[in-house]
């Protein structure tokens, strides 16, 4: 053992839970990669749910589902308060995103991937399914590099500055939506690039911790508030800066905020404050992307990649299954 490994995961009889997380996500990954390319989104999302849910109600703790597929009257499964797990081993938070990327598995596009985060009680923000405003960038950069409430002319010269570089030397990546008109124009307006993505952002801020390998350097823009808690905590894991703040902009969302918990509408988290503690994530590949391979049908046999983090030791294991058929279909060996 790690002389660092010192969080709720690192007992002997709760250390399995890092494997149990990856037959958890290979699982929703499988069901959704079957409905690859059919246009079916909801239907790809409903596989990957059913699969997620039937993996966690097996797993050894006593989960409370604090990031899911929406409220209770949303969502019949994996809603936020839902209870999972076996009852037995420790007491956790379980977020997930069972299929993040729905359009692109839909029309079988690189990115989609399973994913979710397991930490200790009480220590994930329980966001409400909101938009977040975002900003990230990976490790190595003084404290402060970035905020969120500075121009984004501001952040690039900050973050080009701290990097050694002119702004063009500098990548974005940004999700390609109307909202963000006035961002793309003022990212350009730099001289930095941007690289345009039509979905997933949780993989879209980890690319930024390994700029040299994915041409990414910061994570700007507004996107879900479940993804960005689950992305803090990847990144809690593997080092770097994050902040968000929920966009809070009627009535109805804050009181729904309210009665999460969310005290003041307009405060911005740091990834500390949207993931404390001991905490691991574990994402599979759907189709395939710039940070996992999609599954693969093979004759007999389905592959699989899952890439797994652990904040405690920073640890990043990548691991690749073969599951056998028939097994395959609900990989639980």
């Amino acid at each position: 053992m790690s002389v660092a490994d010192t969080g709720i995961f690192s007992d002997p009889t709760a250390r399995g839970l890092t494997l149990e997380l990856v037959r958890v996500t290979e699982a929703a990954a499988i069901a959704a990669a079957r409905l690859r390319g059919q246009g079916r989104e909801k239907e790809a999302d409903q596989a990957a749910v059913d699969a997620m849910r039937a993996e966690l109600m097996a797993l050894a703790v006593e989960g409370i589902v604090v990031i899911g597929e929406g409220e209770r009257d949303e969502a019949p499964m994996l809603y936020i308060g839902e209870r999972v797990g076996s009852g037995s081993g420790p007491a956790v938070d379980i977020a997930v995103d069972p299929l993040e990327g729905t359009t692109l598995c839909a029309k079988d596009m690189p990115g989609a991937i399973a994913v979710m985060a397991l930490a200790e009680r009480g220590t994930l923000l329980a966001a409400p399914d909101v938009y977040m405003q975002k900003i990230a960038i990976g490790p190595g950069y003084p404290p402060g590099t970035v905020d969120l409430d500075w121009s984004p002319a501001q952040n690039i010269a900050s973050l080009a500055k701290a990097k050694g570089v002119d702004p063009s030397g500098l990548t974005a990546i940004i999700l390609d939506r109307p909202r963000h008109m006035d961002l793309i124009a003022a990212v350009r307006a730099t001289g930095a690039g941007i690289r345009l993505i039509s979905d997933g952002d949780i993989a879209a801020i980890i690319h930024c911790t390994k700029p040299d390998e994915t041409g990414v350097d910061i994570y700007m823009g507004t996107g879900a508030a479940p993804e960005g808690v689950i992305a803090a905590s990847a990144l809690r894991c593997i080092g770097g800066q994050m902040q968000g703040r929920l966009i809070l902009d009627s009535a109805d969302k804050r009181a729904r905020a309210a009665k999460m918990g969310i005290t003041d509408p307009a405060r911005k988290y740091d990834m500390h404050d949207m993931a404390r503690g001991d905490v691991i994530v574990a994402a599979t590949g759907v189709t395939t992307g710039a940070l996992l391979s999609g599954v693969r049908f093979r004759p007999g046999r389905i592959e699989t990649e899952t890439v797994v983090y652990r904040s405690n030791t920073g640890t990043v294991r990548r691991i690749a299954t073969e599951h056998r058929r028939p097994e395959a279909s609900s990989p639980r060996g």
